[in-house]
Order: structure tokens, then sequence, then C-alpha cells
């Protein structure tokens, strides 16, 4: 029974259709973006929406990279919220320096999330790494950062310096 739920035609195709078509439905229905009672007319864009979704292939990969990133982030909010809610007796309450802290994680999640579906990654990881190996194992990089560091100890030491001579002698 389970084998004919992960047919290549109902994963490939049939699927993401549904969930385009779905999401796409829902944000036209709450938007009134078209008008106010007009579900066939959203339907029919969403339809339309959802085939063009459908006969792409990068898109489709994609969006079936994202809803595994999506499972494993539901499950991980699940736990941690279940765990919170053991602690603190059912009552959650978010105060505005943890809620920024959560927009701050989930925003990150997202960003990798895309990176990671999209296959960006592989692209990212190999501009660090030339940017590395440019900056620190070139045959000019030792004189560089030696005496890059030694400007900033002047620097740092010139500026302790100044510091405590002038509220040295106005106290």
């Amino acid at each position: 029974m389970v084998n004919i739920l992960q047919k290549p035609i109902l994963t490939d195709f049939l699927y993401p259709f549904l969930l385009i078509f779905f999401i796409v439905f829902a944000v036209l229905e709450k938007t009134n973006l078209l008008g106010s009672d007009k579900k066939q007319l959203n339907a029919l864009i969403s339809l339309i929406i959802g085939l063009i979704f459908v006969s792409a292939v990068f898109p489709k990969i994609v969006v079936g990279n994202l809803i595994l990133f999506l499972s494993v982030g539901l499950v991980i909010v699940f736990i941690g919220l279940l765990l919170w809610g053991f602690v603190n007796k059912g009552e959650i309450a978010v105060d505005g320096k943890f809620k920024t802290f959560l927009v701050a994680i989930i925003i990150i999640s997202v960003v990798f999330a895309l990176i990671w579906a999209t296959g960006f990654g592989g692209g990212i990881a190999n501009l660090f790494t030339n940017l590395f190996n440019f900056l620190f194992n070139s045959s000019w990089s030792a004189n560089v950062w030696t005496n890059f560091i030694v400007v900033v100890l002047i620097i740092g030491a010139i500026g302790i310096v100044l510091k405590y001579s002038v509220s040295g002698s106005s106290s």
C-alpha cells in the first residue's frame, strides 16, 4: 500500500503540484488579491501556477529539499516546545529579547536551508577555501600578516597610552 504512494508519478508531479496549488490558492484567498468571492479565478490562477511549477525541474528539486529540511525543523521545534512546556509548567511566554533571538535563529536557518536546497553550498565553501588560501597560504602572506599584527599592536598601545594619559591628567 505504501509503495503506491511512493511512485515517481506521484512524488515528481502530483505532490509538488498539489503543494503549490494549495499554497497559492490559500494566499490568493487570504489576501483577496484578485478580489473577494473570486474562488474560480483564484483556483484557475493556482492551477496555472502549479502546472508551470511542475513543468520545471529545478524548482521541484529545491522544494523537495526544503520539505526535508522543514520536516526535521518541525520535529526539533516540537521537541523544544515540549521540553519548554515541561520546565515552565505548560506556560510558554516569549519576551522581547528572546523573541529577537528566535527570529534571528529562524532567519539563519532559512538562509542555510535555501543555500543547501539550491546546491550553492559547495560554491560558497569553495569561495571561502580559495579566499583563505589566497590570504594565508600565498608566498607574500606571512610578511603581510606579521606587519599587520605589529601595526595593530602599535595602534592598540598608542590608544591605551592616550586613554590613560588623558584620564590621568584630568583627575
